[in-house]
């Protein structure tokens, strides 16, 4: 996704003064002695996930704001990056460039980021060696954090230091697809085919869906690989249509031709159920479709249920609303509970948080809490707790909220 990389401070939010160099990952503030941190923010700003990025960065903003810009004795700063090199998303080297200069940065104690679990795939890697907390508010691949399931080597190759630094607030891709097989059987499909695109978060949710598939008692009617590159999808749609499936499964995002895939397939066979992946339940797909495909489409999304909301994830409804002058994107509230979770972290390390190391510690020793997303811990892998997946239709262009689904043991 894209060609050519470049980072810069694209949107930033610094509480306090500018920040020096310090021995444990802090820096003295000239005007008062205090140590300043900067928590780094890397996401696709521009692209078909702009918009989300940019709800998520408003979200982790407000949170800092509600701290005050402070954890304890420590002035905390935000900047983010842009991890894109242009409208195709974000970008390897972008990426790499992204989490470089953070780990570089002597006042660096914490990395919010990637939005895609691809892009965490290069993060990871150099954010751990540097030895700074990485928490994600939107990856979902199981082999970032969990060998079940997971590709040759995972996760272990993400950690080259040998200790865990990373965790994500979104459940991992083993929830989300209990949830599509669920979904899938609500909906009477009898035997579906799995399409991915090929790349790390698609083939990631496919295999997965695959497993759950083979547990739930849903029939797999074949599985293939689109080329997000190639000129047509013929070759796939037409493995489907020789196939004996009377629903589809695709995971991918939407920049990965999903629009075209979406039509093509509903062109062979109108009468198939056309299931997406959380990689396009978003507006950026959801309002390219044509009516006709849109009613036989189904996703499974981290939308909460808005009916059913809690007390706190109706509160930061009003707090981005107020801040913003509009509704936040189904994702701000994953980003306001990562940058909650860096701040409860340094919080945790005292009067240490200026070492990067006791702020990992004390990111892995969080106790289950009631938050915006529901009651959940952060587990020994880095993962949440939580088992619950939306699920959505599309509707008048729009990511329709149908209901939530509990996989409960799916961990």
């Amino acid at each position: 996704m894209g060609a050519v990389a470049r980072v810069g401070v694209t949107a930033a939010l610094i509480l306090g003064a500018a920040a020096c160099g310090g021995d444990g990952g802090g820096g003295s503030d000239p005007d008062n002695g205090a140590t300043t941190l900067t928590i780094y923010s890397s996401l696709p700003l521009r692209g078909p996930s702009a918009a989300q990025s940019e709800s998520i960065v408003n979200a982790e903003k407000l949170a800092l704001q509600a701290a005050g810009g402070r954890v304890g004795k420590f002035i905390v700063k935000y900047v983010s990056l842009d991890d894109s090199s242009g409208p195709a998303g974000w970008e390897p080297k972008a990426v790499s460039a992204a989490a470089r200069r953070a780990a570089q940065d002597l006042t660096a104690i914490g990395y919010l980021g990637d939005l895609d679990s691809g892009a965490s795939a290069i993060s990871i890697p150099v954010t751990n060696e540097a030895g700074i907390l990485q928490i994600s508010p939107s990856n979902t691949a199981v082999g970032l954090t969990r060998s079940e399931g997971a590709g040759k080597g995972e996760p272990e190759k993400y950690y080259p230091s040998g200790k865990r630094t990373f965790g994500r607030v979104m459940p991992a891709d083993h929830v989300q697809a209990a949830a599509q097989v669920i979904f899938q059987q609500d909906e009477d499909c009898s035997a579906t085919f799995l399409l991915d695109d090929g790349q790390f978060d698609g083939v990631s949710i496919a295999d997965q869906v695959a497993v759950a598939a083979g547990q739930r008692g849903l029939k797999i009617a074949g599985e293939g690989s689109i080329d997000p590159e190639a000129a047509d999808n013929r070759t796939a749609v037409q493995e489907v249509v020789d196939s004996d499936a009377d629903c589809v499964f695709f995971g991918g995002g939407t920049q990965s031709s999903a629009v075209r895939l979406f039509t093509d397939l509903h062109a062979a066979l109108p009468q198939a159920t056309l299931f997406g992946s959380d990689g396009v339940a978003e507006t950026a797909f959801t309002r390219a479709l044509e009516p006709a495909v849109a009613r036989k489409v189904r996703l499974t999304t981290p939308m909460l249920d808005p009916d059913a909301s809690t007390s706190a994830a109706r509160a930061f409804s009003r707090r981005y609303r107020a801040a913003f002058g509009r509704a936040p994107d189904p994702l701000a509230v994953y980003g306001y509970e990562a940058m909650q979770l860096m701040l409860l972290a340094i919080r945790g390390a005292g009067d240490d948080a200026d070492d990067k190391q006791a702020v990992i510690d004390a990111f892995f020793m969080l106790k289950e809490r009631d938050t915006a997303l529901g009651g959940y811990a952060i587990d020994e892998r880095g993962d949440t707790t939580l088992t619950a997946y939306g699920t959505a239709t599309v509707k008048d262009g729009e990511v329709a909220f149908r209901k939530v689904i509990d996989t409960g043991s799916a961990q």
